[in-house]
């Protein structure tokens, strides 16, 4: 039995973690739970939005499986999730973006993987704010070190996983100094992957490429907000954050998250589509090696996303989140 670090999280967080946990255990994957609060569901339990409990319980079991949590616009407290992301060295997000059976978008044919970096960029915090002559800069730290880890991480996972292609995503004709060092990073390593095509594209003529000619890439690897950016783009070619999961991890720790938001207006109405939380379940699974499990729960997952009348109202049916999760345990061989 593997325990790992529960976070419900905030919002309809609870809701789709229950329809998650009910699909985990139907599949037969020896999971047990260390649950755990974070964020505003933390604060108004014992004061903390990343109560110590929550850290050891991480730092112990070494694999988390993370609800939404709230993060205000412009003002209050820091991300949680980039400051546990930092905490713990997560320096890769892992956004699997493959066409779901089932779902009607633009394109039927998205098969690619983005690479984040997930600790440098311009989220490393470095803000300064002149009060008298109303400035604020922000300086984006990108440090050879973090490049090549994330730029390594993205080959190392095409050539585990058959991919033949690796674009590093850069914006090295304006910013010399600091994308282009992640391009030059990317050239270097380039060398040592011969068996792959390695290329490289500018951030945004690659946003155009991507709604154009998304079949054309296969493992995509960035920096922090130009990943930020691309990752939800490419949430938006299959169908949008609610089908699409996520992971963090570092050389030792990994944290599952579902990428959407804690969707408040919501909450508590049993309405929410478990299905990123799910998938990136299914993600946590394939790193523990539980790869039966695995295939069970994406098998019948995509069964229920591919039959209108199993999935939930945001994707055109009737169902709530529990029918949901039922359906997909129904569906399960």
């Amino acid at each position: 039995m593997t325990t790992i670090t529960l976070i419900p999280g905030d919002g309809i967080g609870p809701e789709i973690t229950d329809a998650v946990l009910e699909i985990l255990k139907a599949s037969g994957a020896e999971l047990d739970y260390d649950e755990q609060a974070a964020g505003l569901t933390a604060f108004r339990e014992v004061g903390d939005l990343i109560p110590k409990e929550l850290v050891d319980s991480i730092a112990e079991h070494k694999i988390a499986l993370k609800g939404p949590l709230t993060t205000p616009v412009g003002e209050g407290f820091k991300s949680i999730n980039v400051t546990l992301r930092q905490m713990f060295d997560l320096y890769q997000n892992i956004r699997p973006c493959r066409s779901v059976p089932g779902l009607k978008t633009r394109f039927d044919n998205v098969d690619l993987v983005l690479f984040r970096e997930n600790t440098e960029g311009l989220y490393s915090g470095f803000e300064i704010w002149d009060e008298r002559r109303q400035i604020a800069d922000a300086m984006a730290r990108i440090s050879r070190e973090g490049s090549e880890k994330i730029i390594r991480a993205a080959c190392d996972y095409a050539k585990a996983n058959g991919r033949k292609r690796v674009t590093v995503v850069h914006k090295a004709n304006i910013l010399k100094k600091s994308s282009g060092l992640f391009l030059q990073v990317g050239r270097e390593v380039a060398e040592e992957y011969p068996d792959l095509e390695i290329d490289d594209r500018i951030i945004d003529n690659m946003c155009m490429q991507m709604v154009m000619y998304p079949e054309r890439y296969d493992v995509v690897v960035t920096t922090n907000l130009f990943g930020d950016i691309l990752s939800d783009l490419c949430a938006g070619l299959i169908g949008g954050l609610g089908v699409i999961p996520g992971a963090n991890i570092g050389d030792d720790i990994a944290i599952f998250e579902a990428v959407h938001g804690s969707a408040p207006d919501i909450a508590g109405l049993g309405i929410a589509n478990p299905s990123a939380l799910l998938q990136s379940a299914i993600m946590m699974l394939r790193h523990l090696k539980m790869i039966e499990a695995a295939d069970r729960v994406e098998n019948a997952l995509f069964k229920t996303l591919s039959n209108p009348e199993q999935v939930t109202k945001d994707l055109g049916g009737n169902n709530d989140t529990m029918a949901f999760a039922a359906n997909v345990i129904s569906n399960m061989e």
